[in-house]
Formats: C-alpha cells, structure tokens, sequence
C-alpha cells in the first residue's frame, strides 16, 4: 500500500501486522467491541480495506470501536488538528505584556484584566515544558511562582484568593517536575508537598490528584513500584474524574508491568483508556498537565515493552515518534522521543542487531531537553542488555561510558 496513505490508514495496517491478524481476524475484533449488530463479513470486509487504503475515514460511529479494538483511545488514533499562542491570548485577554502584568500586580486591588493575564500566563509556562530547557523554565516558574503567591497579601475576593492558590498550585506543580527533571530529588519532593498543600487549601482536586502523580512518577524512577501503585490510588481517590486520573492509572500500569503482572497491567491500562474515552477534547494539549490522547500510546508503549512483546512496543514507539513531531521534523515533545527511540533500541538489542540498539541509545542521549530520572531509567534497560550480550564490544563501552557520565549529573 502506498506510503501516501493518512497516518491514520497507515496505523490501522500497522497495528493489524503487530498482532499478526488478518484483515477478517481484525473485523471478528471489531465486532467484539460494537454495541450494535454490524454488517455481513463481506460489507465490513470491503469497508475495512476501504479504510485501510485511506480511501475513505471511518465515521464517528467506527473511529471508537477500531481505536478499542487496538487497545487505544480515538484522538490518538484520529487526531484532531490545532495549536495554541499562549503569548497572543495574554495580550488578546487583557491588552498586557509582561511587564504590564507585573506592574499591576504591585496595585492594591487586582483587577479581572489582572487576573486573565495571570491565567493565560500559568497555562503558557505549563505549556512550554516539553520545550523550553529545563534550567530556564525553572527560573521563570519560580519567578511567577513568587509573584502569584505574593498577591494574598492584596486585597481580593473570595473567589480571587481561591484562583490564586489555585494558580501557585499549578506553577509548583510545573517548577516541581522541573525539578526532577534536573535531577534535583530534594527541591522537588518538596515543591511537590507545597503543590499538595496549595490544592488541599484551595479545595481543587486536579491539583491535588498531580501532587500524587508527581510522587508515583518519583517512585517508578527509583524502582518502588508498589510505592507507585500506592501512589496511584491515593490520587485516584481525590481526582477521580479529573484527566490526571488517566495518568495515575498509566502509572498503576507502568508498575504492574516492572513487577511482570500482565493482567493487572492490562487492567489499569484499559481503565486510563475507557477514562480517557470518555473525557472531552483538551484546548491546549501543549499544558504538560493536560493528557493528550497522543500519550496514551506512549504509555502503553513502555509497559509493553517490559513485557516483552516487541511488536506491539515497535508499532507504539513509531506512533509515538510520528506523532510528536511536526511535519517539518519540529520534535513537539522530545522526551517522549527519547523514550520512543529507547524503546526501538530495546527490541533491536532482543533481536541481536547491536548496532541499531546502540544508535538509537545514543540518539535518545543527545536531546537538549531531558527529564534525567525517566531518561536513565529507560536507559539502563537497554544498557542491562548491551552489557549482558555484548560487554566487550567498543560501541557497548562508549555507549555505557556516555550513560555513566549522564547519570553522575542526574544523582
């Protein structure tokens, strides 16, 4: 079939193939998961490969049930198009820049325009996380972080004092994974308990449900996976039916995974899909605390490849390369990347090809922008199987030499 095809065509064919089905194998699948009688065989058979081709796009009524059929949630599989300028709606909003916010915060009453600014701020810093390095977004999170808790000694509402621990929250959320990310372990647990705190005071539970993400997130890099889960079900518990409960459960699941529980894995997995499903279309799904339908694969990608099963963890790490980047090769969301290409090294390493495996280690090294914990973690899968197979080889010793000097900065 022609390379031609929407990435969406070409998924579907992809997807298919990871599982060894054949066209008739996946219309059996398909019919599992329908609430409705569908056609004979021979109907869905043509209009499967109708679809497969490209030729045309499944309707609303098939785009879910080929998404649960494959393990994955329908934006992921057809996504919707469309980006945001943070910068653009601070000024669209309120008329200010930044330097005008800054200056009418130093007045006694804060005004809506005030307020607006501040918002579309909180939302543009948590945006620019996959982008912007890690040092420099710390600065200016810590920075607004100060600013915004500075204004409880203004005069506000009830409604603006509570928005306003709401917004501090969030920005110590964000400077709290910075944190981590830079391999500072210390700073961050404890902007974490302040995240915590601020959503407990501001009675917001998606703050609240992050707050215990970010230590299941700590756990799973330092190998506590039943931390993890522990972690997991507390945030569960206060968030519910906030996004971040689709991430718990991806990290119940990433879990269940190290520890070799297929099902439970499969389980959890399949609990952040239906959530997922189920939840509206995000506004800006550059806001590291909004999931993305794009990461659901990202997360199925990782426990699948700790269970083994290369093909479907070869086909997710593509999808998620594909669609992190941007048609003129942009990478969107690097870290997630990273972790892709580690992903693909990890299977070439089973398969015997050293050579991949070390090229795309290194590759996953090189980025700029690194979440260290996560980054070395996956890395040293990969480099557990190097060592154990080819310790002697040149590549290996460099390539564990680059990974030595990595993890001395992230300790």
């Amino acid at each position: 079939m022609s390379l031609d095809r929407p990435a969406w065509a070409r998924r579907m064919t992809a997807e298919r193939d990871a599982r060894g089905w054949s066209q008739a194998d996946t219309i059996a699948a398909l019919r599992a998961h329908s609430p409705k009688r569908l056609p004979e065989d021979p109907t869905m058979l043509r209009q499967w490969k109708r679809w497969e081709s490209g030729e045309v796009v499944p309707s609303e009524f098939y785009q879910p049930l080929i998404a649960a059929t494959f393990g994955t949630v329908t934006h992921a599989l057809f996504p919707v198009a469309g980006r945001r300028d943070g910068n653009a709606e601070i000024a669209a909003a309120s008329g200010m820049e930044t330097l005008d916010i800054i200056s009418r915060l130093q007045a006694s009453d804060v005004d809506n325009a005030t307020m607006d600014a501040l918002r579309i701020t909180t939302d543009r810093l948590c945006s620019e996380y996959a982008q912007l390095p890690s040092a420099q977004l710390a600065v200016e999170g810590r920075q607004w972080l100060k600013r915004v808790v500075g204004l409880q000694a203004q005069r506000l509402t009830l409604a603006q004092h509570r928005e306003v621990l709401a917004m501090s929250g969030w920005l110590a959320l964000l400077v709290g994974c910075v944190e981590y990310d830079m391999g500072d372990k210390r700073a961050a647990e404890s902007t974490r308990r302040a995240a915590l705190s601020l959503g407990a005071e501001a009675e917001h539970a998606g703050i609240q449900g992050w707050a215990n993400e970010m230590r299941a997130w700590f756990a799973l890099t330092t190998g506590d996976y039943r931390g993890v889960i522990a972690a997991s079900r507390a945030g569960a518990e206060v968030a519910a039916h906030q996004g971040v409960a689709v991430q718990l459960a991806a990290q119940e699941a990433k879990a269940w995974a190290r520890l070799g529980d297929r099902r439970q894995a499969e389980v959890a997995l399949d609990r952040g899909r239906r959530l997922l499903e189920g939840m509206p279309y995000p506004e800006n799904l550059d806001n590291h605390f909004v999931v993305d339908p794009a990461k659901y694969d990202f997360y199925a990608m990782d426990c699948y490849r700790m269970l083994g099963e290369n093909k479907l963890a070869t086909t997710l790490a593509e999808e998620v390369i594909r669609a992190s980047t941007d048609y003129d090769g942009t990478e969107r969301s690097p870290m997630r990347i990273a972790e892709a290409r580690l992903t693909l090294g990890v299977v070439a390493a089973r398969d015997g090809d050293l050579e991949r495996a070390l090229n795309y280690g290194e590759w996953a090294l090189r980025g700029e922008r690194q979440s260290l914990p996560s980054l070395l973690a996956v890395s040293r899968e990969l480099a557990g199987l190097v060592s154990m197979q080819y310790g002697n080889e040149p590549g290996t010793r460099v390539y564990l030499d680059h990974l030595n000097a990595l993890s001395g900065v992230g300790q």
